[in-house]
């Protein structure tokens, strides 16, 4: 159903999916699984967000390689055994009139960490559960941290080979969407900054090698995604550091990778130097979004400290975004877009278990 006046509530069709409003949930990670396996915390955490009325919900950040994940917790989807639980949550999702989505991802130096609520630090091959982690160079994200190995030619390619295998994993297990994490420090965004990359061969120097991972592997997952499902890349528009990568390199990221397949660019920023200096507040990354939607025309997603439903509906409604993606605020409340809703006097569209709560007609009660 069209709502004009409230375009937060208007649906969005990329390629062959549509989605029935503009709120995603944003990949949140849950640092819950054993060897990469999803379990039942994901599908009700998912499936929550799903219940609650979010046209999208992205899984977390899913390793294509047992080395890329940032904990020995993260989600996986590096084998063919992680299929059958993920195809479990999909199902759900689909079921509640959600479009499932899953972020694939390597993180590069800054994977092999101890989980967040135990200290999160960096761990070696040496402690419990940690392993070598690898980098376009051979320079530690944190002063103290262990030195990553630099890769080769032939392990990049490797990781692009993964990065399509594991988008057909994700299509066996029902997923609709795909989102490559290309942001936050992680290895792709690593290749992209001079800041992290100090490579010397095609992956590194000029701008058109340090991205020439990140397109290779857009070109090997919609390759192996097909042309109907829509594509879309999370990035980190700037890295708020003197000499790092710039808003002006995203939109110019963006014009490229459009012609490759990615429907849309996921705006959010830094995370690839403990030095950043990020002036957080409401909305504060909703700018990047807007510029390079209207200087790239992709279509893009908003995030960052998105909590109110006029917020929300703005973004959409002065055209700064076509998505807004929420993290924090789908953890502290899961039915944010039936909130949402009421305070934008759209009816609600909730599942037939939860009608009562929100029309006073349904007088029987159980």
């Amino acid at each position: 159903m069209n709502h004009p006046e409230t375009p937060l509530f208007t649906p969005l069709t990329i390629r062959s999916i549509t989605f029935a409003n503009r709120i995603g949930v944003s990949p949140m990670c849950e640092y819950s699984s054993v060897d990469g396996f999803a379990n039942d915390w994901h599908l009700v955490h998912l499936g929550a967000r799903a219940v609650g009325g979010a046209a999208l919900v992205i899984a977390e950040a899913s390793a294509v390689l047992p080395e890329g994940r940032i904990t020995y917790g993260d989600l996986g989807i590096w084998k063919d055994e992680h299929i059958e639980f993920l195809r479990r949550i999909t199902t759900f999702l689909k079921s509640q009139g959600a479009v499932p989505a899953i972020q694939l991802a390597h993180a590069g130096r800054k994977a092999s960490c101890d989980l967040p609520w135990d200290g999160g630090k960096a761990i070696t091959p040496r402690d419990t559960n940690g392993w070598q982690v690898v980098a376009p160079s051979a320079i530690p994200f944190n002063e103290g941290d262990p030195t990553p190995h630099e890769l080769s030619a032939g392990e990049i390619h490797a990781i692009v080979e993964a990065f399509a295998a594991a988008t057909k994993r994700a299509l066996a297990a029902g997923f609709q969407v795909i989102e490559i994490h290309g942001a936050h420090g992680y290895l792709i965004n690593e290749f992209c900054s001079p800041l992290s990359n100090r490579r010397t061969d095609q992956y590194g120097g000029s701008f058109d090698n340090r991205i020439r991972l990140l397109l290779e592997i857009v070109e090997a997952t919609r390759a192996a995604l097909g042309p109907d499902l829509p594509l879309f890349l999370r990035i980190s528009a700037t890295e708020w550091v003197p000499g790092g990568w710039t808003i002006e390199d995203s939109i110019e990221l963006a014009r490229r990778v459009a012609p490759l397949g990615v429907d849309l660019i996921d705006c959010s920023s830094g995370g690839n130097s403990p030095v950043a200096k990020i002036p957080v507040g409401p909305g504060y990354q909703v700018e990047f979004a807007q510029r390079i939607r209207k200087e790239s025309g992709i279509l893009t997603g908003a995030v960052g400290m998105i909590t109110e439903p006029q917020q929300a509906n703005a973004i959409i409604a002065d055209g700064q975004a076509d998505l807004v993606l929420l993290a924090r605020e789908f953890l502290r409340n899961p039915y944010f877009p039936m909130h949402a809703a009421q305070q934008l006097n759209v009816p609600v569209q909730a599942p037939k278990q939860y009608l009562r709560a929100f029309h006073h007609s349904i007088r029987r009660v159980h």
